[in-house]
């Protein structure tokens, strides 16, 4: 094998393995974010009037009904602190603030209502 083709390898397996580490660090991180079934976040979230109704699985999705659309939008999120973000399935992003044991959402208020889902 020729000095050029040692190189070209070692280079590629250089890259793999920070490639790896960095895939294992992002599914660290990744798992730190999400609660489990015990967190205090895990739950069903509802508007003063019931219309919409966030559902924070433990397993890091969300599903959102509004009225009578149940599962009006289903996701992704991450808590962090107090704060949370959503990816929605159709990209659509979003975040809100913990506070004082209410969730503030797209300027909307969210209480906690005390039912746990189921996985």
């Amino acid at each position: 094998m020729s000095v050029p083709s040692v190189l070209a390898a070692v280079v590629l397996a250089a890259i793999l393995v920070s490639g790896q580490r960095g895939h294992a660090q992002m599914n660290a991180e990744q798992a730190a974010a999400q609660p489990d079934r015990n967190h205090p976040y895990v739950g069903m979230w509802i508007t003063a009037d019931g219309r919409i109704r966030h559902t924070l699985l433990p397993n890091g999705r969300y599903d959102e009904a509004r009225g009578a659309r149940e599962s009006a939008y289903q996701g992704r999120y991450e808590v962090r602190g107090n704060h949370i973000e959503y990816w929605d399935d159709t990209g659509f992003t979003a975040d809100g603030e913990f506070i004082d044991g209410v969730l503030h959402h797209g300027g909307m208020i969210l209480y906690r209502d005390r039912v746990k889902p189921a996985e």
